[in-house]
């Protein structure tokens, strides 16, 4: 159910005693309401153990669902029951508030159907099937008892036969692509049940015969065997197509624009950034290339001063101690400037990405569930080991002095980290556990922006042109991911729009063409969010004047949890409190 657990993320809040919070307001139809999301809830957890499991209900960490045509005929068959349930509801008569629920509940269930029904992505992405995420997690939640946690994972591990035997059974068209993403990742998971899971239960109460759990590695063998030998006649293109693309953008990004309208919308976006870029190239060209002629094509100017400025990064060794080193730096100055709340009991891990995460993004974030909001949220940051000397420069001077900040205020603080603990204590359960992708990965966008605005690194025209080259990626990744399924970019179209138009490096550029040959919409999210909250803060501030806060509107834009910002923007403008 990955589409489900997006990213990231962030899922539905209980008080401290395990209770759910009692509604604030004194209407009849708010109050019945709020009981009809409860019901709805604990059926959802009942239905979707894994799930249930990944946003802290540990009593459903030992079950494992087989995703055969039982379960997804049973899927269908739940949504269609709760979707009939909703009809009998005036949501008219709701709060504004309890209508944003009444909606995201409407919208995950359709889309729920759409994805089992029609998109079927279970019988073409073999990566789909990868058990190595869901017993990783629960290993490494220290909020249970070791011991309950490897008991948990052993009668787990017992259905890892069926789990994979049902993957084979599925899939009839797998893509290369997606098949090759597959067997890397699942060879990763291979390590948590040969290493992670042995080295834990070594050092627990456990008796040798509790501690077996080879049938899951033989089950994942015999799957890896499968890939490498069946014969896929029939291999389907990785690219969507039209229709489907225009159905999954309204799915997944839930936005106040068409997918047409957002491309045109970054095309415009493209061409002011190159405008602002080679002004600062302009300004900078003499003090990187002091006594050279500058260029008469524009790009090739600023692609000039970039690769400048670019070789200012840290040694591939330390790659991740810089990461640790700037996050204290990036808290300090949100403080200082009295931008957001940051909880400072919420601790953040910087940690080498999982081998069963590995081969689409290079940085990312996992956040606990809402029942261990009090447990480690860790910065996945992707290993160089593998890189030769070649690829591992051209990855570093991508992520340079200057990028590298942005990356940590992206990933990190005051971007999703920040984000998803406040959606963790988000009083609306739905608001948290229907988290949208386009909020999530647009607010982490804004804040390069915001930060930036407010003096961090110095107002350097460096800091500047590079910021710029990270917002261009943001206009690309819609550029790219709109163009690869609806009007058919080749490899070699989109490279010259990431390297030579972005002036991206060569092995960040392949990166971002794989990861648009494995997902499909998701690199949208980034921009349409970022457009539609800087669309709302201008809206705002102009209403307001001088009596606007930039840290109440963040603060309040937050507390709507991870709600879809056409959602959040309608409350906001309506002067409604989260």
């Amino acid at each position: 159910m990955k589409h489900l657990v997006r990213l990231f993320s962030a899922i539905l809040l209980l008080s401290a005693c395990g209770e759910h919070r009692e509604p604030t307001t004194t209407q009849t139809e708010d109050s019945a309401f709020f009981r009809f999301e409860n019901r709805f809830i604990e059926a959802l957890w009942k239905q979707f153990p894994g799930w249930a499991s990944g946003s802290g209900r540990h009593e459903f960490d030992s079950i494992l669902s087989i995703p055969d045509s039982a379960s997804r005929q049973s899927t269908i068959h739940f949504c269609n029951v709760w979707l009939d349930s909703l009809q009998v509801i005036d949501a008219k008569r709701l709060s504004s508030n309890m209508q944003m629920d009444y909606e995201m509940i409407k919208a995950q269930l359709e889309s729920q159907i759409w994805y089992t029904e029609t998109f079927r992505s279970w019988e073409w992405n073999p990566s789909e099937y990868n058990l190595g995420g869901i017993f990783g997690e629960i290993l490494n939640n220290k909020q249970v008892p070791l011991d309950q946690r490897l008991r948990n994972l052993i009668n787990k591990a017992a259905r890892g036969k069926a789990y994979y035997a049902a993957a084979i059974k599925n899939l009839k068209n797998s893509t290369p692509e997606h098949t090759d993403l597959a067997v890397v990742q699942n060879r990763g998971a291979k390590g948590v049940f040969n290493n992670d899971i042995p080295q834990a239960a070594d050092s627990s109460g456990l008796s040798d015969e509790e501690k077996r759990c080879e049938e899951i590695t033989t089950a994942i063998d015999e799957y890896l065997t499968w890939l490498s030998r069946k014969d896929f006649s029939t291999r389907r293109s990785f690219r969507i197509g039209k229709e489907l693309y225009a159905a999954k953008f309204k799915h997944d990004i839930q936005s106040g624009m068409s997918a047409e309208e957002l491309y045109e919308a970054a095309l415009s976006r493209k061409r002011l950034l190159h405008h602002r870029m080679d002004s600062l190239s302009r300004l900078l060209y003499p003090k990187y290339l002091a006594g050279k002629e500058l260029p008469k094509d524009t790009l090739q100017l600023i692609a000039d001063v970039i690769n400048k400025i670019s070789a200012n990064h840290v040694h591939r060794d330390s790659f991740q101690m810089a990461i640790e080193k700037q996050i204290p730096e990036l808290t300090e100055f949100v403080r200082k400037k009295n931008l957001l709340y940051l909880d400072p009991s919420k601790p953040l891990v910087v940690r080498k990405e999982p081998e069963w995460m590995a081969g689409v993004a290079g940085a990312s974030i996992s956040a606990p569930g809402p029942y261990d909001k009090n447990g480690e949220t860790f910065y996945n940051v992707g290993s160089l080991k593998s890189y030769s000397q070649e690829d591992a420069e051209s990855y570093l001077r991508e992520y340079n002095h200057y990028m590298l900040q942005i990356l940590n205020i992206h990933e990190a603080i005051p971007g999703h980290y920040a984000q998803l603990v406040y959606s963790n204590q988000s009083p609306s359960l739905i608001k948290s556990l229907f988290g949208n992708g386009s909020m999530v990965e647009g607010w982490a966008v804004y804040t390069e922006l915001m930060m930036l605005e407010n003096g961090y690194g110095e107002n350097s025209p460096e800091m500047w042109l590079m910021y710029y080259k990270w917002n261009l990626r943001t206009v690309c990744n819609t550029i790219l991911d709109y163009s690869i399924h609806n009007l058919e970019m080749d490899f070699e179209q989109g490279f010259d729009l990431l390297v030579r138009q972005a002036f991206q490096q060569k092995k960040e550029a392949e990166n971002k063409w794989k990861r648009a040959t494995l997902t499909q919409v998701q690199l949208t999210s980034y921009f349409n969010g970022f457009t539609e909250i800087m669309n709302l803060r201008s809206k705002l501030m102009q209403l307001k004047g001088k009596s606007f806060s930039l840290k109440s509107f963040h603060e309040s834009f937050l507390g709507y949890g991870s709600a879809p910002v056409k959602l959040i923007a309608g409350q906001m403008n309506n002067q409604q409190e989260p």
